[in-house]
């Protein structure tokens, strides 16, 4: 019985050496692993920092790639500011016929779109802040919106002029083209100009003068200055300082305004003729002498009544009306 209880023993002697055999092979195994993935990520790490100082103090294929293709995009950004430099020149030249010649035939003043020339916010190229390129691209950017706009202006001046060129002969006589009242009535040379700022002579402050005062005696004949129909005729109450006042509605986007009136001789809605009698000057509303009122209105902004009188006088005499335009006590 004791030789039978000895072999489990011899066994797991056995066993034991085996265990200890194959653990002392195994730590080295993961040993020299463990050592050769130091080494590689050593050297993934030695690589990376040569070529990130390589990459610094001088140039790589990749490098003078990115560098060559920047130089190319500055150069054509360079050739897309001169052309737009040269199309706004063109721009322009298409704006001094349009202002000096084409609309002088059709006697109307140049077309105003409100913010046209407004720059846009910072905020729109906010986005470009950033580039390394950013004051080109910004610059160009701002070059191409300010040509947008200028190009939109004139196309819209173009299109006016083309719509008066259908209808020439009717804009021809709704123009407001001569003096409302008869120059021999003036009194000497009592004009008061348009201007954006003016003391006014009753209220004490500064405003725009919309129109210019015309001086005269009570009961002076007041023509109307275009073909139109009477919009307002209005002979009660304070009419905002007019007083008594007609408002002629001539199309084409003109209006002529005539205050301080002491008579009316036209009603709301009646056809009027170039030349036609409509009222008769006086001191009513915010006046303190007799004297006419009058204000061209073109698209709803008040414009210079005397840059419309020369049709109807000489150069002289249109030289010395400017010369004698000033302020007033009228109104």
């Amino acid at each position: 019985m004791k030789r039978f209880a000895r072999k489990p023993a011899v066994e797991t002697f056995a066993n034991e050496a085996d265990a200890l055999t194959h653990k002392a092979m195994a730590t080295p195994f993961r040993l020299r692993t463990y050592k050769l993935l130091r080494k590689v990520l050593l050297g993934f790490i030695l690589v990376s920092i040569v070529n990130a100082v390589f990459s610094y103090f001088f140039y790589t294929p990749k490098i003078y790639r990115i560098n060559r293709d920047n130089r190319e995009l500055v150069i054509r950004y360079r050739i897309l500011q001169d052309r737009i430099r040269t199309a706004r020149r063109r721009i322009d030249d298409i704006r001094t016929r349009d202002n000096n010649i084409y609309r002088s035939l059709f006697g109307t003043d140049t077309l105003a779109i409100e913010g046209v020339w407004q720059p846009y916010p910072d905020t729109k190229y906010a986005g470009l802040a950033d580039d390394d390129f950013a004051s080109l691209l910004v610059g160009t950017w701002q070059q191409l919106d300010a040509l947008a706009r200028v190009l939109y202006l004139e196309s819209m001046s173009l299109d006016e002029l083309q719509s008066m060129a259908y209808n020439k002969e009717q804009l021809s006589m709704a123009i407001p083209a001569i003096w409302p009242i008869s120059r021999k009535a003036l009194h000497g040379d009592h004009i008061g100009a348009f201007t954006s700022r003016r003391l006014h002579p009753v209220l004490g402050y500064v405003r725009p003068h919309k129109g210019i005062d015309l001086g005269c005696d009570r009961g002076t004949p007041v023509f109307a200055t275009g073909d139109g129909k009477v919009e307002i005729a209005d002979d009660r109450g304070h009419n905002g300082g007019y007083g008594h006042m007609v408002l002629l509605n001539h199309g084409f986007g003109y209006k002529t305004r005539y205050a301080h009136l002491s008579r009316i001789h036209v009603k709301p809605g009646q056809k009027v003729l170039r030349g036609q009698l409509i009222a008769e000057t006086g001191n009513t509303g915010v006046s303190n002498g007799p004297h006419l009122h009058y204000e061209v209105i073109l698209k709803g902004v008040p414009v210079n009544p005397v840059n419309y009188f020369n049709r109807d006088m000489t150069s002289d005499e249109y030289d010395h009306l400017m010369e004698h335009l000033r302020e007033t006590k009228y109104e």
